[in-house]
């Protein structure tokens, strides 16, 4: 059996040689064919409603890494579903999430976003609760005579971690087969080591716009030499990418310019270490993006994407990570600094264009489509697994009608 550093260099040496061969031979991963979309999936409340309710309810969502939970009694807060979520690792080492809600009144228990604790105790009436949601102490407990008893806990919602990845689904008494969910892709995620990641800096962006709107914007490089032409199409190509599908899932490499003298290099000068990273998709809002800021100082970022009430409100949680550790405060800042100019080129480009493009599709007629292209592949594939999962076939696309003369 392959040892797992034998498993990593041979996947990166694979995806290595497919950016070659696209590269050499001018060619790119495809579509079969191209896909039209009616703009009523970015703007009809009844969807959105039903995304809420299965993808962001009843569907496992990352709230956070391994490491954001460093040890026994560490927590974070989760509410960006909308169901108020508090995950702890428990004594035992495991992971558990419960209802951020004193079962005494309904009052939020943990006001704090994260921290460390050997009890939770509630600001209202100072009930407190042990790490496994048991009712430890209530003052003057013996005036609720019978009404309190050793069954009494927090509201538990299911939990788990895999690869590094802390995973939760917001519907309480709801079952979560995480192993089922990712399928194939959980030995991909593996290979990233996730477990050793540390957070170095979070944030929010927020944009006017549908979820899946946003969330199109890191599915393609197209994009990348008319929006992004001072930022990114300086080190990317927009006419190669590289994609692989697992289930609802996929990975996707955009193609760097400083890669295109491989040609003339063996495999073992190519730097596959870090230079081959790229976008990897957790159905159904997470991007993870595997990243460098010099040979041997990589990062990881998240992107999480949570819709608001309306079809036109989206939030993105942000963290930045140092895959195997901070080493110095120079890397750091590094770090910091990568956080700093993604979060750029998102708040000003990207989400400026979806914000503008989303209100647009409000503006045209009953029937109207979206176009993705055959280098759009993500983005078809997305949609069709948001589609399956809330239960709602995509509508029907009428043939594109000819300009008036």
């Amino acid at each position: 059996m392959a040892s797992f550093e034998d498993r990593l260099l041979e996947t990166r040496l694979r995806l290595g040689r497919r950016v070659v061969e696209h590269i050499r031979h001018g060619t790119s991963d495809l579509a079969d064919r191209p896909m039209r979309n009616d703009v009523s999936v970015y703007i009809d409340p009844a969807r959105h409603a039903a995304e809420r309710q299965k993808l962001f309810r009843e569907t496992p969502l990352v709230a956070c890494l391994s490491r954001e939970l460093p040890g026994p009694g560490s927590f974070r807060t989760f509410d960006e579903t909308g169901v108020p979520i508090v995950v702890v690792r428990g004594a035992d080492g495991g992971v558990r999430a419960f209802l951020n809600i004193c079962i005494h009144r309904g009052a939020r228990l943990v006001r704090e976003t994260g921290g460390q604790a050997k009890l939770f105790t509630c600001w209202f009436h100072g009930w407190s609760y042990g790490l496994d949601g048991k009712l430890a102490a209530a003052p003057e407990a013996e005036r609720f005579d019978d009404a309190l008893c050793g069954a009494d806990h927090l509201v538990s919602v299911p939990a788990a971690e895999r690869f590094g990845l802390v995973f939760v689904q917001a519907t309480p008494g709801s079952t979560m087969d995480i192993d089922a969910h990712l399928g194939t892709f959980g030995a991909e995620l593996e290979l990233l080591q996730l477990e050793q990641a540390e957070p170095v800096k979070s944030g929010q962006l927020p944009v006017s716009a549908n979820w899946k709107y946003a969330l199109d914007t890191y599915g393609e490089g197209y994009h990348f030499a008319a929006l992004h032409k001072q930022t990114l199409a300086p080190f990317f190509r927009n006419d190669i990418t590289v994609y692989d599908r697992f289930g609802p899932h996929h990975r996707i490499l955009f193609v760097g310019r400083e890669q295109e003298a491989w040609l003339d290099l063996p495999e073992r000068e190519w730097g596959v270490e870090h230079r081959i990273g790229g976008i990897h998709y957790i159905f159904p809002n997470t991007i993870l993006f595997a990243g460098a800021v010099a040979p041997g100082k990589g990062y990881y970022t998240t992107f999480r994407h949570f819709p608001g009430e309306t079809p036109g409100e989206t939030v993105t949680h942000k963290t930045i990570y140092a895959p195997k550790g901070v080493h110095s405060e120079e890397y750091r800042s590094e770090v910091e600094a990568a956080y700093d100019a993604t979060a750029h080129v998102v708040e000003t480009e990207d989400y400026v264009v979806a914000a503008q493009g989303w209100a647009n599709l409000g503006a045209l007629p009953p029937g109207s489509s979206v176009v993705y292209g055959r280098q759009e592949m993500a983005l078809q594939n997305v949609h069709r697994a948001i589609s399956e999962a809330i239960g709602m076939p995509l509508p029907t696309v009428a043939p594109r009608l000819e300009a008036a003369e």
